[in-house]
């Protein structure tokens, strides 16, 4: 089954998904500021690029975000990331909005919104404590 998919952040993890995403079959949006990010993307990329800063209703609306079935905020910054997924859930009714979160304190904060998160942080620090627990 095809998704379509808005992804917020063209970075390592962004550019990992949306090459992956876009060889599975789903439809895809990839919006970044800077435009060079999108370099990351394979040449099978079948998607859509947009360069702007998707707090902006009218870059959402460039990229349909009315029709997504999934929004993936997951720039570098957290603020970010919130006011993006808060827009996508709130405004324009997004049924699966996911956005990464490096500071496990504001966590709880997306989850008000009905926002669920990825903490890299979080990941790390159990990846971590696995390791050593498997050493004692």
């Amino acid at each position: 089954m095809s998704h379509y998919i808005i992804i917020v952040g063209c970075g390592r993890l962004g550019s990992l998904l949306a090459n992956s995403l876009s060889s599975a079959g789903h439809q895809l949006v990839v919006i970044d500021r800077n435009e060079a990010k999108f370099d990351k993307l394979s040449t099978e990329f079948s998607g859509f690029k947009i360069v702007g800063d998707a707090i902006e209703m009218s870059v959402l609306r460039r990229a349909h975000v009315e029709k997504a079935d999934y929004l993936f905020a997951i720039t570098t910054e957290d603020n970010l990331n919130l006011m993006v997924a808060q827009i996508a859930k709130i405004a324009f009714n997004v049924p699966h909005v996911i956005a990464r979160v490096y500071d496990p304190a504001r966590e709880a904060i997306y989850g008000e919104f009905g926002i669920e998160t990825i903490s890299p942080t979080k990941l790390a620090a159990q990846a971590f404590l696995d390791i050593m627990r498997k050493d004692v």
